[in-house]
């Protein structure tokens, strides 16, 4: 995979061909039929290269999961003694130095306010520039970025450390996926943003094997070689970023077909006709876009028909906390500190290949349902009996809580908001929908330890019933409201939007989106009533 490939010669004239806002609706019908009726096998065997580059754009979300997740390295240098003299104040009736409640809950959310920020931040600079530019240019300010948490000589420096490190990490985290939705094919779209979350569970198990290796290391060395780590990373990523090709979708977006076509060819490896006519593909969604008036700024993603689209990817985030994460991650605290990454690698995995046989509503569906009777049966158990065996079921329904969590809602939301907004709004719309999950996490966060603490609610494992109410509402609301977007190209799901077919007609709908009639409602057909 080189960075530079010259067009030869004799496809200028494809070149010319797919900048003229005429090309064929065969073309794109072409292309169409085609993505449709690839297998994986056949997807991959020409697009591997895609593959590789979207994994290799993916690998910047192990530096999120190293430093800002549950098991992140500033939730496990409290203890250290090191960095308790250096950032905690002396209590003397216990003898020894302590790092505040107050600091350890203003550290451990510092790098979540940087994350909200640049979650709004991202949705315009990957608007404005390219994918690229916005991620080589993240890196080499975090590069920087990570020299205050090195050298930080107080808890406020350290504080400002993680809010602008968390600049950096909402932007890995949002790219990525759409990164990944633009450059691989139908057939391969719902594996590779999956993927995302294997490597989200991958950056925890950087940052509890250094520390643990740390851990009798004396002095602020301590602490200071696993934050000096990070260094590590950047520098191949950067490299690797900088010889990716570019989406073809934000270049044609951008008008910019000549460098789309070069992209595309760096990408798949079939002929030229072949991305000619899949450039026709890109720009028919667009022009279909632009038709139906999907605009590219925040408050369109309000308006017309981008407001179903924006309330799907807002609550399929929002459905992950409601259907129990906070909970149920607690009386598991110790299992997932040791097993829980490696739990969601191998169900992230299992998830391919339901995803393949299920679609992304069923799982999330069937998930979700899943998660409501597990922890309905929790309540149940807490309310029947204290006893210490009742608390270790607990504490094993919640693992396997997370395991199916894992398997079903975990990945398949990462595939479901990628695909469902428009290509216009993609980068605001994820951006955003990240948002209202930190959010609502940030929320769930206060509530559960005030429902569970014996000096305030004192429900304990009841607290479950109060996330059964919530997973119910979630699982309601995605029977209803979450389509199935399961083998439908953009420009189809435009137009599906757009006659608001009901999300549970969204399998059964056949429609020609190549044809005048498509923006029109009766433009549809329903599979179930055809013969």
């Amino acid at each position: 995979m080189k960075a530079d490939e010259d067009v030869p010669k004799e496809l200028s004239a494809h070149v010319e061909h797919a900048a003229d806002s005429t090309a064929t609706t065969k073309e794109a019908l072409q292309a169409s039929t085609y993505e449709h009726e690839a297998t994986v096998w056949e997807a991959l065997k020409y697009n591997y290269k895609a593959v590789l580059w979207s994994a290799a754009i993916s690998l910047t979300i192990i530096m999120k999961g190293y430093d800002v997740d549950e098991q992140s390295l500033i939730h496990q240098f409290f203890t250290y003694p090191a960095f308790q003299r250096k950032f905690g104040a002396y209590r003397p009736e216990q003898g020894e130095y302590v790092v505040t409640g107050s600091w350890q809950a203003g550290l451990s959310n510092g790098g979540n306010v940087g994350i909200i920020i640049s979650g709004f931040l991202n949705g315009y600079l990957s608007t404005r520039f390219e994918y690229k530019r916005v991620l080589l240019g993240v890196l080499f300010c975090m590069n920087w970025f990570i020299f205050i948490l090195f050298f930080a000589l107080s808890a406020p420096m350290l504080l400002v450390g993680q809010i602008v490190c968390g600049l950096t990490w909402r932007i890995f985290a949002t790219t990525s996926p759409a990164y990944a939705s633009e450059v691989c094919p139908l057939a391969l779209r719902g594996y590779l943003t999956c993927y995302v979350i294997l490597c989200w569970a991958m950056g925890p198990i950087h940052s509890l094997r250094c520390p643990l290796r740390l851990a009798k290391v004396e002095g602020e060395w301590s602490y200071r070689v696993a934050y000096a780590l990070q260094w590590i990373w950047p520098v191949p990523l950067f490299v690797l970023i900088m010889l990716a090709p570019e989406s073809l979708w934000w270049l044609t977006r951008n008008n910019r077909i000549d460098d789309a076509y070069k992209s595309l060819a760096r990408l798949d490896t079939r002929g030229c006709e072949s991305h000619q006519r899949t450039l026709a593909q890109i720009t028919h969604t667009l022009e279909l876009e632009a038709k139906l008036d999907s605009g590219s700024s925040y408050l369109d993603c309000f308006r017309g028909i981008d407001r179903r689209r924006t309330e799907i990817v807002y609550m399929s985030f929002a459905g992950q906390v409601l259907s129990g994460s906070a909970f149920a991650y607690t009386p598991t605290y110790f299992f997932i500190s040791i097993g829980a990454t490696a739990i969601s690698f191998v169900g992230t995995i299992i998830s391919w290949f339901l995803l393949a046989r299920f679609g992304r509503r069923q799982l999330y569906v069937v998930g979700t349902t899943c998660l409501t009777c597990l922890l309905l049966i929790i309540g149940v158990i807490a309310s029947a009996s204290e006893s210490s065996s009742a608390k270790w079921g607990q504490a094993a329904l919640s693992l396997i809580w997370f395991f199916a969590y894992s398997v079903t809602l975990g990945p398949v939301t990462y595939t479901t908001i990628s695909e469902t907004s428009s290509i216009h709004l993609r980068a605001k719309s994820v951006c955003l929908s990240r948002n209202i999950y930190n959010i609502t996490n940030l929320v769930a966060q206060v509530v559960v330890p005030y429902l569970i603490n014996p000096t305030k609610a004192n429900l304990k494992g009841k607290t479950a019933y109060v996330w059964t109410a919530t997973a119910a509402v979630t699982t309601t609301w995605a029977f209803f409201r979450l389509p199935e977007c399961r083998g439908r190209t953009y420009d189809e799901l435009d137009v599906m939007f757009h006659q608001k077919v009901p999300a549970r007609k969204f399998v059964t709908y056949q429609i020609n989106v190549h044809d005048a009639d498509a923006l029109k409602t009766e433009g549809a057909v329903d599979k179930d009533n055809t013969k």
